[in-house]
């Protein structure tokens, strides 16, 4: 399977507004999932976690789409992954 490139997901999806943007590129991030790998191990869904945080900073910071919201995702699953403490 092909891994897409947050450009690439919010190209797919650049057709779509709202929630079914973001509803999409979720799908799409899903799909790609790979949290049963190193260095995460199973031990989490990294995918399903990350858009639980996002959904928390859209609550306070205000509702983003389309390549803004793949770079927010790509972010926070970045720290998510890189952080020492997991």
């Amino acid at each position: 399977m092909e891994i897409l490139t947050p450009e690439k997901i919010a190209e797919l999806t650049d057709d779509l507004e709202g929630i079914a943007n973001i509803r999409a590129i979720n799908k799409l991030y899903r799909q790609q999932d790979e949290s049963h790998l190193w260095p995460i191990s199973g031990r989490f869904n990294v995918t399903e976690r990350t858009i639980r945080k996002a959904r928390a900073f859209q609550r306070d910071a205000g509702a983003v789409y389309g390549i803004e919201y793949c770079y927010l995702l790509e972010n926070i699953m970045s720290n998510i992954v890189n952080d020492p403490n997991l």
